[in-house]
């Protein structure tokens, strides 16, 4: 009797062992030029602590009950010798039950650590961002950006007769043999947003296409696109296959001095037949349809999917709100949406003939003309294989840039100039 006690306490104790015992199911790294994101990914919680080391500066994460797997012996393979932060990577057990992650960092970091609960295709995730301690230069503060020459540009017309439009200032005479260095014109900038990225991929097509793959496809098009203007320059607000918190879109776009927002979506439906394109401004005072209020829900849980801390409290999102009871700019955003969704219709269906609002939280920019263009239905097969058509997605944008340019025809930028540049 005394030996079977004892056998049933050894496999009470090694059931717990057991059940402890902690296999990540999925890691992640994703670089970008403002910060680095680790994802661990696992079927219940992580419990974790971590502290940082100087000289060098390392960030140590110890993962409690977490044994070697796959996922974690795969890690160091996915760190690009480019990432702006990490240098390597090493995973081991630290002491019994513990499994000690160390991130050797190229430079000082701030890091941001929390947990994210089970959301659509994620299990339980531990997030770790790394945040360089002194800002590089980002769309929050742009890299000087070389103009083109005045013969190459056009200045920007006035919106009212009363403002004179921003010109090129006359060449100063120069001593013979010595050419006029070129003068420069008004650039309107146009901020564009490649929706989803990184842990959020966004809609998925029926043949497997990820909407954040096809947004920045397409982003990328009409930076291209804007840049072959000759008053124009495009500025993405992602260049690549991390996530941007929404709010932190509306900073970027801020920081850059844009004229406009554009963000770029392709539009999912729980039926394959819906199609055609949209386009969105935002809303005060609710949505115009059933639909568009489902589509800014969906829209708006990027932030819950790609993962945001919640701890952190954006004050810059409250003022935005605040200066919101300015409906010029909505006023603004409207009249964009209208010139623009006028040039998609000659290339695609359109779903809503009009455009519609709702409380879309990336197109909150107080002082920014702002729209969301829902490209088309990647959930319907034959409009996800346009969306993958390169010859499809230039007449689109082309669509696009025409309405832009149809916009500022009817409603030129008044002065002050956001951006002139002069040698």
């Amino acid at each position: 009797m005394r030996e079977l006690l004892k056998i049933i306490v050894l496999c009470g104790m090694l059931a717990s062992g057991w059940a402890q015992a902690l296999q990540l199911s999925a890691v992640r790294l994703w670089p970008s030029p403002d910060y680095t994101r680790l994802t661990l990914e696992a079927p219940r919680p992580i419990a974790y602590k971590y502290f940082s080391l100087g000289n060098p500066d390392r960030l140590v994460i110890d993962l409690e009950g977490v044994e070697a797997g796959p996922p974690l012996d795969a890690l160091a393979s996915q760190l690009a010798a480019d990432d702006p932060y990490i240098a390597a990577v090493r995973a081991g057990v630290n002491r019994p039950g513990v499994m000690r992650l160390v991130l050797d960092l190229k430079t000082a970091i701030k890091p941001s650590v929390f947990a994210l609960q089970p959301l659509g295709q994620y299990g339980h995730r531990l997030v770790v961002d790394l945040y360089p301690v002194q800002p590089a230069v980002s769309a929050a503060s742009p890299a000087k950006i070389e103009p083109r020459p005045a013969a190459e540009t056009r200045p920007a017309e006035p919106r009212s007769a009363e403002s004179r439009p921003v010109e090129a200032k006359p060449a100063e005479s120069r001593p013979a043999g010595k050419p006029a260095a070129p003068q420069y014109a008004r650039l309107i900038t146009v901020a564009i947003d490649a929706g989803h990225g990184g842990e959020d991929p966004g809609a998925i097509g029926a043949n497997g296409s990820r909407e954040k793959d096809i947004t920045l496809a397409l982003a990328k098009k009409l930076k291209q696109k804007l840049d072959a203007q000759e008053n124009m320059r495009g500025v993405l607000v992602r260049d690549g296959d991390y996530f941007v918190p929404l709010a932190q879109r509306v900073v970027k776009a801020r920081g850059y001095k844009a004229d406009l927002f554009v963000s770029i979506h392709a539009d999912a439906f729980i039926k394959p037949h819906a199609r055609g394109s949209s386009v969105f401004a935002l809303s005060e005072n609710g949505a115009t349809s059933a639909a568009a209020r489902w589509l800014a829900k969906r829209e708006n849980d990027a932030d819950l999917i790609g993962g945001i801390n919640i701890d952190v409290k954006d004050p810059f999102l409250k003022r935005t709100l605040i200066d919101l009871s300015q409906t010029a700019t909505i006023n603004d955003s409207l009249k964009l949406g209208r010139a623009v969704l006028k040039q998609i219709g000659g290339v695609n269906t359109l779903h809503k003939g009009e455009v519609e609002q709702a409380g879309f939280a990336v197109l909150k920019a107080p002082d920014i003309p702002s729209i969301l263009v829902e490209t088309a239905f990647i959930s319907n097969p034959e409009e996800e294989k346009r969306l993958n058509d390169p010859d499809y997605q230039d007449k689109l944008i082309d669509a696009i840039v025409d309405g832009i340019k149809d916009y500022f025809a009817k409603h030129p930028l008044t002065a002050p100039a956001r951006l002139t540049r002069n040698p």
